[in-house]
C-alpha cells in the first residue's frame, strides 16, 4: 500500500463471507491527514466539470481476497443539476436524493472529496460552537445532553469512540467540510 492510500481508522466493526466492514478511514488531502466515517456528509465532485454533490457515507468494508478497499455513498445533489432542474416545489435550501448508491474504491472517493466549498452557496451554515458556549451549556444543567449529542453518531450503535480520540489527535475540524446532519424527506 502506498503511504498516502487510505487506511483503515479504528477496529474492524463486523465480519461477512469475505468482508470485513469498518467505521472509518483516513487519507490525505491537501497534504493534511483527514478522516471520514461512517454517517459523515461532505461535498464531492464525481469528475471534473461535474457539479458538485453531497455525499453520505454509509459503508465502508474491505474485501479480503482481492484486499480492495470499499465505500457506499448516498448522493445528494441540488434540484438545478438534475435533469428535471429547479422547480416551483423544491424548497429553497432542498437536496434531491439519488435512489442508488454509489459504491466506488477508497482511492476513487478520496480523489471525489472537495476540500474547497466556496463553490457550494446554497443552504444554511453551520458553525461549530465556540469553546465558551460549550462550557456556558455544560453549567446551565445541558452537560449531559451535550455529550449524547457528541457520543451519536446518527448511525447505528457503532461505537465511535476511537474515531474521535484519533480525529481529536490530528486536530480535524471546521478545515475540511465534513459535517453530520439529518436530511428531512430523503
Amino acid at each position: 500500500m502506498e503511504p498516502n492510500s487510505p487506511k483503515w481508522v479504528g477496529s474492524s466493526c463486523g465480519l461477512h463471507g469475505p468482508y470485513i466492514f469498518y467505521k472509518a478511514f483516513k487519507f490525505h488531502r491537501d497534504s493534511k491527514p483527514r478522516i471520514l466515517s461512517l454517517g459523515d456528509f461532505f461535498f464531492v465532485r464525481c469528475k471534473p466539470g461535474d457539479p458538485i454533490c453531497i455525499a453520505e457515507l454509509q459503508l465502508l468494508w474491505e474485501e479480503r481476497t482481492t484486499k480492495q478497499l470499499l465505500s457506499s455513498s448516498k448522493l445528494y445533489f441540488l434540484p438545478e443539476d438534475t435533469p428535471s432542474g429547479r422547480t416551483v416545489g423544491h424548497g429553497e435550501h432542498e437536496v434531491i436524493a439519488v435512489s442508488e448508491k454509489v459504491i466506488v474504491r477508497l482511492e476513487d472517493l478520496v480523489k471525489w472529496t472537495v476540500p474547497e466549498f466556496s463553490e457550494w452557496s446554497h443552504g444554511l451554515r453551520a458553525a461549530p460552537l465556540k469553546p465558551s458556549v460549550l462550557r456556558e451549556l455544560g453549567t446551565n444543567g445541558h452537560r449531559e445532553a451535550l455529550h449524547r449529542y457528541r457520543e451519536s453518531t446518527f448511525t447505528s450503535g457503532l461505537n465511535f469512540r476511537d474515531i474521535q480520540r484519533e480525529r481529536s489527535q490530528l486536530g480535524e475540524g471546521s478545515s475540511f467540510p465534513v459535517f453530520q446532519a439529518v436530511l428531512f424527506g430523503c
